[in-house]
């Protein structure tokens, strides 16, 4: 595993058009939890980290140039470590009460479901999630109180914990520059992607 980039910003930060913008700069796959919904026992596998058991990260994602939201931003440190010389890219929004709205119209209603879906596994991935927030989040991500607060906890400990010489604190809005500065790339010409809006969240769902 070598990678480029290392997300730390928890989900609903822009991630979905941070993957996509990734994987245009750098030419290889970005890790998101997309990923997870398209290739079934990756649940397996990230149920096994959460729990602590014994996992080889490294080599479940080699071959991807970066990683961005849930489930990997909860093992951002982990991968930094791994990739010594990858940029940091905290994601954050402009108050935790603006991520708290987009969570609580996309995930927390969707992984409350799931966890009780028919079909096998869409209520593993359910539960997978479920307990990688309990465990490596925080006990009550379902209340807006202590959601919110686990939210500027995480981003707290990226800043103080991250070396500052490899991090970058990046917002929907902040477009290329900054993305491309930090990895010495030319800036692209094409428009900075926009995806996995709320709306566009619920429809794939409810598709699914």
């Amino acid at each position: 595993m070598t990678l480029r980039v290392v997300g730390a910003g928890l989900g609903r930060t822009g991630t979905a058009s941070l993957k996509q913008a990734l994987e245009q700069l750098l030419g290889g796959r970005c890790y998101h939890m997309l990923e997870v919904m398209a290739r079934p026992r990756d649940d397996i596998f990230w149920q096994a980290e959460v729990r602590g058991e014994r996992v080889d990260l490294a080599a479940f994602l080699d071959g991807y140039r970066a990683t961005v939201d849930w489930p990997s931003c909860a093992f951002w440190r982990e991968l930094a470590d791994a990739s010594p010389d990858a940029l940091i890219l905290l994601s954050t929004r402009e108050s935790a009460e603006r991520w708290w709205a987009s969570m609580e119209g996309t995930i927390v209603p969707t992984v409350k479901s799931r966890a009780h879906a028919e079909n096998p596994l869409i209520a593993r991935h359910g539960a997978m999630v479920g307990e990688l927030f309990r465990r490596r989040f925080s006990p009550g991500w379902e209340d807006p109180a202590q959601a919110m607060a686990a939210y500027e906890r995480h981003n707290e400990d990226v800043r103080r914990s991250a070396d500052p010489a490899r991090l970058l604190e990046w917002r929907p809005g902040d477009g290329w520059e900054p993305i491309c500065a930090a990895l010495g790339l030319p800036v692209s010409d094409t428009p900075f992607p926009h995806e996995n809006t709320t709306a566009a969240f619920r429809a794939r769902e409810d598709r699914r």
